[in-house]
């Protein structure tokens, strides 16, 4: 079997910098996903696998544009240390939510609001202000991927009918004999 559209894939990978800084170590969680999808992996990582067996390697480099895009400065803020909570620290993740009496179906990104449901992580704390970032962490960096197809499955209705691969918690089983690929 290939790695073609209408195909649950799965694949081990490695991710490093552009600098070759490790970011993650195969071995971790693989990647699955629906072959041929639009939201689930990046384009040019299915353009790399495309046609590849289990067992097959590729190596990919993509850049902010073909990733997490650039970093935006816009997407910095300072805060008074007094609307946050207590227990605040650095590297802390906070979404951001309406305020009271604001109707979530209104919001609308603009000058004052980047959007609801926006991750923002603290990068600093001092002075009584807070700063936070609003990009994502590998916004502005080129990423290289070394990947590994360790299974591919026919996708079920479902999966098809919702355009994305549907994990059971319990299973995520790589093909029995991928491990005698090297």
């Amino acid at each position: 079997m290939r790695v073609e559209a209408g195909k649950v894939i799965t694949v081990d990978f490695e991710l490093r910098d552009a600098q070759g800084e490790l970011i993650q170590e195969k071995g971790g969680d693989p990647i699955v996903y629906l072959h041929g999808a639009d939201a689930e992996v990046f384009p040019k990582i299915q353009e790399a696998l495309n046609n590849k067996e289990i067992g097959e390697e590729v190596f990919v480099q993509l850049e902010p544009d073909d990733a997490f895009g650039d970093f935006d400065p816009e997407l910095m803020r300072i805060e008074e240390l007094a609307n946050f909570p207590e227990d605040l620290e650095v590297g802390m993740q906070l979404e951001e939510v309406p305020t009271e009496g604001e109707d979530v179906a209104d919001l609308k990104a603009d000058e004052d609001n980047t959007g609801f449901g926006r991750l923002w992580t603290v990068t600093d704390i001092a002075d009584g202000k807070v700063v936070l970032d609003g990009n994502h962490p590998f916004a502005g960096i080129a990423l290289r991927y070394a990947l590994r197809v360790i299974d591919i499955r026919e996708a079920s209705a479902e999966e098809l009918a919702v355009g994305a691969a549907i994990q059971s918690l319990f299973s995520v089983a790589p093909n029995p004999d991928a491990s005698k690929l090297h």
